[in-house]
């Protein structure tokens, strides 16, 4: 069963088209104009082993904070269809990544219900030209729009750019474990019946 999902949204701020693979091997396109942000989604593509393209058009003239929120909703909306009814995955994955001095934490619950409790530890501030206050909005959209749990927390980390990576990997690695096909599974994890 392939596990491909495609989603394009317009609107009067930004355009966006989104491909994901799940079963892919990382490869990526990836352009949203945001620099730091486009190296943040190469890091969800390589660690998490999924096939992504992404390609962005925004007004960032304005900010950066549409087009990071839609790639947020758009992602979000291309994962929760390519898992389909969810049937026969892991459904949690948890990873702790360290990169350098930070350390960050992130555990996923593709359980069709959208919660997000994110802690970085970081002030405000920028990242290259991103605002850090983007990337909670980013994890925001992502899980309003993927049906899933996501808790991330960094718990160590002075460099912003080490702990954000960190962040992003550890999300990544969350997300392909609790998407993996689990062999022993025959219909969705849930003792409800449905997710």
């Amino acid at each position: 069963m392939s596990r491909v999902a495609e989603i394009v949204r317009k609107t009067n701020e930004t355009s966006v088209r989104v491909v994901v693979d799940i079963d892919g091997t990382g490869k990526h396109t990836i352009d949203t104009g945001v620099g730091f942000f486009d190296h943040m989604l190469t890091q969800v593509a390589a660690h998490g082993l999924i096939d992504l393209t992404i390609e962005a058009q925004g007004d960032i003239h304005v900010d950066f904070h549409h087009t990071v929120e839609d790639v947020g909703i758009a992602l979000g909306q291309a994962l929760d269809k390519a898992l389909g009814n969810r049937e026969g995955i892991t459904r949690y994955g948890n990873a702790t990544v360290p990169m350098d001095e930070a350390l960050a934490m992130a555990a996923v619950d593709l359980s069709g219900r959208c919660c997000l409790n994110y802690d970085d530890g970081l002030d405000s501030g920028k990242v290259g030209e991103a605002d850090i206050e983007l990337f909670r909005e980013f994890f925001e959209a992502f899980v309003r729009n993927s049906n899933a749990t996501v808790h991330i927390k960094a718990t160590s980390g002075r460099n912003a750019h080490h702990v954000i990576e960190a962040v992003f990997k550890a999300f990544a690695r969350a997300i392909r474990q609790a998407a993996e096909p689990d062999p022993r599974r025959t219909g969705v994890p849930s003792t409800k019946g449905t997710l």
